[in-house]
């Protein structure tokens, strides 16, 4: 993935939201890790949800919300 794709990825992950579900309509990046916690035990779905929901789940596993503050300020 090249930098703009990254840029672009990071940006859906703050601007993109749920679409279904127990937290339809709230944004992806804020999601809580429980329930990112259950979806991967359950799988991602298919398509750029899962792959947000995988990404998303990842950063916060690793304690790295932060890197996203810049990017909510900017974006939203």
């Amino acid at each position: 993935m090249d930098q703009d794709a990254q840029r672009k990825h990071l940006i859906d992950l703050v601007t993109t939201r749920m679409p279904y579900g127990k937290f339809k309509g709230r944004f992806i990046c804020d999601l809580p890790e429980y329930y990112l916690v259950w979806y991967r035990g359950k799988g991602f779905p298919d398509g750029k949800i899962g792959m947000l929901l995988a990404s998303i789940y990842e950063i916060k596993l690793n304690g790295l919300e932060k890197i996203l503050d810049p990017i909510k300020k900017m974006a939203r």
